[in-house]
């Protein structure tokens, strides 16, 4: 199957074809450090992770490149740093402030189960790329100089030849879209439309020696941070791209974000990079997730609902795998439909990752179900793709043939690390794989002793059955349950429903019941007693 995403610009499903077959480049707007990251910034954070493991298991580790920036200079930083530090000179106290919360920010999202990006550029290391670029927008008259200012003319830029026309990704016209949008009126700017590339800065304030012939310090704007490390990152030759004249090379695969991106940020990325280049497209597929309310409202301090990454992951400190419940409660929605996250959303994953646990308790590894990988590339189609995750957990548990539900575990152990469950696979399966091989040995020694078939798949079953007796023992050892009590208490059942005294094997189950065991009675094929088999619920 081709790997089809939705693509903004279009508003189509494309199929990804990669501008260079060796590499697949993808660029995503990462976090501005300045505050722990919310669970809505955790949306984009997770969606795109996704997709970057199915790039890499379509194409190779290798051969896929993605660029997730960090805004280090900005306002709310230099804000939050002079009020925090007020005894340090305000560069320090930035210092500070960007370390810390980049450091916060990279913790919560591993405990995601993210990934780390190929490369984490920081808009403090691109500023020459940011000025050369202003320079470049200047010269091509798109670009003007006012009272220590570069802004950018979106008007300028519709008179340019090969360019796509302002407003293009949002599908509004320059009217629509400033209507709908806070606009900085100024006295220095020739259109209200005009948007800033730089600004000057205090000597108190982050700055470096001005682009465009200015005298004096200065600092970029939000916008021309992501288009000068895009192309930095991305563009041919990879590492130079602002070098690169030719326009065909100008272009990378996927730049993705969250909706709220599509006006003005994203809009302004492709205005100053197609016009400094002279490029139809700064990207060919532009994707973007929905947004995320928290209780059916939109997450505000003021409603009281603003809940952090680092919030979520303390509420849910008891569990074993609290990132997991996490990533999954996010997943369960397609990317680009509005999420609702609520406390029953959370309690419901909770459950689930506790069935996915013991439905994995015989995997060992395996590559993704064909089911999964086909949902993911349509357009990351995640419910679909739990869907087959639900199958076959329960083939896992419930299948009659031994082998198949190890087939199904393994399968489900593959699939769940591609949706990034790779921890909680790695904890059910440790030790499986050396368990598997002693397994497998008892077979094959059946096969070549055994000529007679029924005798091998006794043998075998047998085998097999040993192999989940030990992995069930070792589950309630994990959890701390006493095996020895558990066999007295089911002995001591079964004697009293031998001489019927059903109302104490009633309250011997419930005991058990209330130790976490559940219980399947069933008869001796050979001698018709009943037999009772445990396992932790």
């Amino acid at each position: 199957m081709t790997l089809r995403l939705h693509n903004t610009l279009t508003k189509e499903r494309e199929t990804l074809v990669p501008i260079d077959p060796r590499h697949v480049r993808m660029y995503v707007c990462g976090p501005t450090v300045y505050d722990f990251a919310h669970i809505g910034n955790a949306r984009p954070v997770i969606v795109f992770d996704l997709l970057f493991r199915l790039l890499r298991h379509r194409y190779g580790a290798r051969h896929v490149v993605y660029v997730r920036n960090i805004t280090d200079v900005d306002d709310k930083i230099n804000a939050r740093a002079a009020a925090e530090y007020p005894g340090l000179p305000l560069n320090d106290a930035i210092r500070i402030v960007t370390e810390k919360t980049n450091a916060q920010f990279q913790a919560d999202v591993a405990a995601l189960g993210c990934l780390a990006p190929t490369e984490q550029p920081r808009a403090t290391e691109h500023i020459d790329a940011m000025k050369a670029l202003i320079e470049r927008l200047v010269e091509k008259g798109v670009a003007y100089v006012a009272e220590g200012h570069v802004l950018f003319s979106p008007a300028a830029m519709d008179r340019l030849p090969g360019v796509p026309r302002y407003g293009a990704l949002a599908r509004r016209s320059l009217d629509e879209m400033i209507a709908g949008a806070r606009v900085d009126v100024a006295p220095y700017k020739r259109d209200a439309t005009d948007f800033v590339l730089w600004k000057p800065s205090s000597d108190e304030e982050p700055g470096w020696p001005s682009p465009a012939g200015i005298d004096g310090r200065g600092r970029p704007g939000w916008h021309i941070e992501c288009s000068a490390m895009s192309m930095a990152r991305l563009l041919e030759p990879y590492g130079g791209g602002l070098s690169c004249d030719d326009p065909t090379k100008n272009v990378f695969d996927i730049h993705g974000g969250g909706i709220d991106l599509v006006f003005p940020h994203h809009e302004n990325e492709i205005a100053q990079t197609c016009s400094a280049f002279g490029n139809e497209r700064m990207a060919n597929i532009w994707m973007h997730n929905g947004f995320l309310q928290v209780e059916g409202e939109k997450m505000s301090k003021s409603l009281g609902n603003f809940v952090t990454i680092r919030e979520v992951m303390e509420k849910l400190a008891d569990q074993r795998f609290p990132g997991e419940i996490a990533r999954l409660t996010m997943l369960k929605a397609h990317y680009r439909q509005p999420i609702d996250w609520t406390e029953k959303g959370l309690a419901e994953s909770t459950v689930e990752i506790d069935n996915l646990r013991r439905a994995l308790r015989a995997a060992v590894a395996g590559e993704p179900s064909d089911a999964v990988v086909d949902a993911l590339e349509d357009d990351l189609n995640t419910p679909l793709a739990l869907a087959e995750i639900w199958r076959l957990a329960s083939e896992a548990r419930s299948a009659a043939s031994p082998a198949r539900r190890r087939e199904a575990a393994d399968r489900l152990a593959g699939s769940l690390v591609l949706l990034g469950f790779g921890r909680l696979v790695d904890d059910c399966t440790e030790g499986n794989a050396i368990l598997r091989e002693e397994l497998d040995a008892k077979i094959l020694a059946a096969s070549r002793a055994v000529i007679d078939p029924d005798e091998f798949e006794r043998i075998g079953n047998e085998a097999s059955a040993a192999f989940d007796e030990t992995l069930k023992l070792r589950e309630a050892e994990s959890l701390g349950l006493d095996v020895e009590e558990i066999g007295q208490l089911i002995a001591a059942r079964l004697e009293a429903r031998r001489v019927r005294n059903f109302k104490e094997a009633d309250r011997i189950r419930a005991e058990l019941d209330e130790m976490g065991i559940a219980l399947k009675d069933a008869k001796d094929p050979v001698s018709g007693e009943i037999v009772t088999s445990w396992e932790p619920k």
